[in-house]
């Protein structure tokens, strides 16, 4: 219900803002950046057309009290930046030499990609879920990092983490 900032070793990074609440209930982008501006920081595009499935996983989440424990957010760039030292990658994702980083990121970490085709999603998508995957891997180990303190939770009663 706010924004998160990533708190790495001599950095700190800024993390697309999480939309309040209000926000979240806007049908358009106007009405939502509108929402999210009153509480101080906007909402981009990009934000805006992850409402839907962030509707729907914040329903989920909040008729099941057991998925509470099991679900848990996660950045692809606090992921790679993990994997990078604490140190953010410093080209655009989208960008062929930010793309080659962070390709190189994960195979370091263990994941090798053939750069293959996959339906419906951008290649550097892949490269996000692929982030992500090693974070859930690194929860199920007991050794990821949260961002936020173990026991934030929002008026639902909610995690209010991200990790990485």
């Amino acid at each position: 219900e706010g924004e998160a900032r990533a708190l790495l070793p001599g950095k700190a990074s800024s993390v697309f803002p999480t939309p309040c609440r209000p926000a979240l209930a806007c049908t358009t982008h106007a009405e939502a950046n509108a929402a999210s501006k009153k509480l101080g920081v906007g909402l981009n595009q990009q934000t805006f057309h992850l409402f839907p499935k962030m509707r729907e996983v914040d329903a989920l989440m909040r008729a099941n009290k057991k998925l509470r424990r099991v679900v848990h957010e996660a950045h692809p760039e606090l992921a790679f930046a993990r994997m990078n030292g604490g140190k953010p990658a410093l080209s655009k994702k989208r960008k062929p030499e930010g793309f080659a980083e962070r390709l190189k990121l994960l195979a370091r970490h263990g994941f090798n990609w053939r750069q293959v085709a996959v339906s419906g999603a951008a290649r550097d998508d892949v490269l996000d879920a692929m982030a992500v995957c090693r974070t859930a891997m690194l929860i199920a180990a007991g050794t990821a990092t949260r961002l936020g303190p173990a026991r934030e939770r929002d008026r639902h009663g909610l995690p209010m983490n991200i990790w990485y």
